[in-house]
């Protein structure tokens, strides 16, 4: 009877120590798809100073150009420096700096009505939940420029890297790279609304020292107005891109 209880003490030690060795296997990732969305979405939303304001900055700059000059191949640049402090009790905060490259596109010698426009960028944000300093460039061609056309066809790649921390889980923070592609992304004139199907795809890598690193690709299916559907790692999201929160389904 003693050997045998010696032995099922040893088996009820082993066991426990196989049971810790797995739970540590799995830490390192644990939720990482939660905030590998939620950098997603900083990186598309508006309050977030993600690509969609860009794309705001970039087809006024271009309408406005063309009204004045839509001389084939015409070459000019823009920037912009906005902010928004924090303010006590009032949710968000941002700096924003971005460097614009445009080229009026042609076709056959003739202004074809789209523009090719890069650009350079760097800023910060914070806002309820996440704070983020961050740069990058992007490359679009924008078409669809003038009056006679009633929307704004968009196609390109948006890059944004940087470090971040949450305000409410001290581990979650690291740093993070997004490549975001947008195929056909079309905004309704004159407000610029997000037409319904519109899509993008993206890549994002990253490291948290508290919980590994991770490297996941998904879709955005944009739902139309500030509305969308993000898809990573299997997992989905109902996203607001006004204010950048999201929900999962």
């Amino acid at each position: 009877m003693k050997t045998l209880k010696s032995f099922a003490f040893i088996g009820l030690i082993a066991g426990t120590l196989l049971s810790c060795n797995k739970n540590s296997s799995t830490k390192p990732n644990a939720n990482s798809t939660d905030e590998a969305a939620d950098l997603v979405v900083a990186s598309v939303s508006t309050n977030t100073q993600g690509a969609l304001g860009g794309f705001n900055d970039v087809t006024v700059s271009s309408e406005a150009r063309i009204n004045i000059d839509s001389l084939c191949g015409t070459v000019w640049t823009d920037s912009v420096n906005r902010s928004k402090p924090h303010v006590p009790g009032i949710t968000g905060s941002y700096s924003y700096k971005a460097n614009y490259s445009y080229a009026l596109n042609c076709t056959n010698g003739i202004f074809n009505n789209s523009a090719t426009i890069t650009s350079s960028y760097s800023g910060s944000f914070a806002d309820a939940s996440l704070s983020s300093t961050f740069s990058g460039s992007s490359n679009f061609t924008i078409a669809g420029l003038g009056k006679s056309f009633t929307a704004y066809t968009i196609n390109g790649e948006y890059k944004r890297s940087g470090s971040f921390q949450s305000l409410t889980d001290t581990s979650y923070h690291g740093t993070h790279s997004v490549d975001i592609t947008f195929t056909n992304f079309t905004l309704v004139k004159p407000l610029g609304v997000i037409k319904s199907g519109s899509t993008a795809s993206f890549t994002i890598s990253g490291n948290m020292p508290s919980k590994g690193s991770f490297n996941y690709t998904g879709t955005i299916v944009f739902n139309g107005g500030n509305n969308a559907t993000l898809k990573i790692n299997g997992t989905v999201y109902l996203i607001n891109l006004a204010t950048g929160q999201k929900t999962k389904q």
